[in-house]
């Protein structure tokens, strides 16, 4: 009678962590480069009651979740008509620093969210002020006094127009593509940290041309998050823990029956 009760209370909270998962999604369906998230169930153990006869007597006690993972499917592009707004259009990540860190390989983060702006010192950084990397792994500065003006074509290369005319590239914006990028770990702010189970051969930055990938300027990559599909899974949700709640109220009967067996 317990392991029912037991199982029903491991199924609710299997489904409140689902329904976190959800509302989490659901808030973010606005937020650019944000990538949705799902989960999967698992059963626990199961309890042996007799190895006698042909086929093993078991009973299980309840699930768990298994995992929760990242889904970096590419979401919908957004113009802005911004210069400095880029989007990845093909898989990989821009590659961005903290500036206050001390500059080693473990101070640097992944993101897909491309909303970039220059600095009053030149310098081409995230809404955070993170520096954006170029193919060497250095910052991206573009100096206001030698160049009037500047461009991003689809190769990632950053193009400084002269007051004369003259064009020079100044950097080329630098694009990491992990083997794995669902063993990315979530910092906050759309951005990722790597992890051995991204790539075990660590952080490498190239650029869009060598990656076989294109940078689209004056558009944002927004969420992938997909509403249906996300009301969908909250209903089923809410049916679970419902059912799940049951089992135990339902136990919870039963064995007040047996209590009052005695009256």
């Amino acid at each position: 009678m317990l392991r029912s009760m037991y199982a029903g209370v491991s199924g609710m909270k299997g489904f409140q962590t689902k329904l976190d998962v959800i509302g989490n999604n659901i808030s973010n369906v606005n937020t650019i480069g944000y990538k949705k998230s799902t989960i999967n169930f698992q059963d626990l153990l199961s309890q042996n009651l007799s190895s006698s006869g042909v086929n093993p007597m078991q009973v299980g006690l309840g699930s768990t979740t298994s995992a929760i993972n990242v889904v970096h499917t590419s979401g919908s592009f957004m113009t802005t008509g911004v210069g400095t707004d880029l989007a990845i259009s093909g898989d990989g990540f821009f590659v961005v620093q903290n500036p206050e860190e001390d500059g080693t390989p473990n101070d640097r983060y992944l993101t897909r969210a491309g909303n970039f702006v220059v600095n009053a010192e030149g310098n081409l950084v995230t809404s955070q002020g993170y520096n954006v990397l170029d193919n060497n792994g250095d910052k991206i500065n573009i100096n206001s006094t030698t160049y009037d003006s500047f461009t991003i074509n689809r190769l990632g290369e950053v193009i400084g127009k002269e007051a004369n005319g003259n064009e020079t590239t100044i950097a080329t914006i630098g694009v990491a593509q992990p083997e794995n990028p669902s063993g990315l770990r979530k910092f906050g702010g759309s951005l990722y940290e790597m992890t051995s189970n991204a790539d075990t051969g660590g952080l490498t930055i190239g650029s869009p041309k060598d990656l076989n990938t294109e940078i689209a300027s004056g558009m944002l990559e927004m969420s992938n998050v997909d509403l249906t599909e996300e009301f969908t899974e909250m209903i089923i949700a809410q049916r679970g823990f419902q059912a799940n709640s049951r089992t135990i109220t339902t136990s919870d009967e039963i064995l007040q029956e047996v209590v009052n067996l005695k009256r």
